[in-house]
């Protein structure tokens, strides 16, 4: 003959009156499990108890999953409302000059990066040297550059952005500050019929900033707002 332990009165009394509290208690529900399955013995396979474990498993893994959604929309919304500002400060230019000299200044803090160079293409081989006072940010490059910097052998296919880490930038580009660079975002850029392409590059010191396996959706809306931004100063 088995016993049954009665318990305390007042503990019994606080469990009937708040049973959900017992259902919503992760821990109190396991020891309940467990206590449940020593009593049946180890002959015994509780087919409820597999059941509930597996449940309790995938709403773990859905958890999981609802938290890394939200943490990449929330990520996604900040990286839209930085293009936004970058191209709202763009746009603010009233001479090429300043709009050249915001690229590498206030454009490049809203990105986050540390670098920004805009390559122009000319049949003119000593083209590099028209405007010396913007070089810090202009760069003006024989034909053919464009597609041989952003070409296979530099990190992957040739496409309209390409996002690479790298051992440092390119010396003709970044001068100085090369050997700092650890990642850069190629924007290639449709300058208009009959025109040579050109070249937007972003460096950062970051190597973790840009790489191949990150989306281009937002910094290809950046690239077709600068596109047409640079024909209305170059007509």
């Amino acid at each position: 003959m088995t016993t049954n332990q009665k318990i305390d009165a007042s503990l019994r009394d606080a469990i009937l009156s708040q049973p959900d509290a017992i259902l919503d208690d992760k821990d109190v529900m396991h020891a309940l499990i467990a206590a449940n399955e020593k009593i049946m013995g180890a002959n015994i396979v509780d087919l409820r108890g597999i059941a509930m474990d597996r449940l309790e498993n995938r709403l773990d893994r859905l958890e999981d999953t609802h938290r890394s959604v939200i943490a990449a929309a929330y990520e996604n919304l900040a990286g839209t409302n930085q293009i936004h500002r970058a191209i709202l400060r763009m746009l603010d230019a009233t001479e090429f000059e300043d709009f050249l000299r915001d690229l590498n200044g206030a454009v490049a803090e809203v990105l986050r990066v540390d670098a920004v160079r805009l390559v122009l293409e000319t049949e003119q081989s000593d083209g590099q040297e028209d405007m010396p006072a913007l070089e810090d940010v202009l760069c003006v490059k024989p034909e053919g550059f464009v597609e041989a910097y952003v070409a296979p052998g530099r990190g992957g296919a040739s496409r309209p952005i390409t996002l690479r880490q790298v051992a440092q930038g390119d010396e003709a580009l970044f001068g100085n500050s090369a050997k700092r660079i650890r990642s850069e975002a190629c924007l290639t850029l449709d300058l208009g019929s009959g025109r040579l392409p050109g070249l937007l590059v972003l460096g950062s010191e970051d190597s973790s900033l840009f790489g191949p396996q990150q989306g281009t959706d937002l910094l290809t809306f950046f690239a077709g707002v600068f596109e047409r931004v640079m024909r209305r100063w170059l007509t």
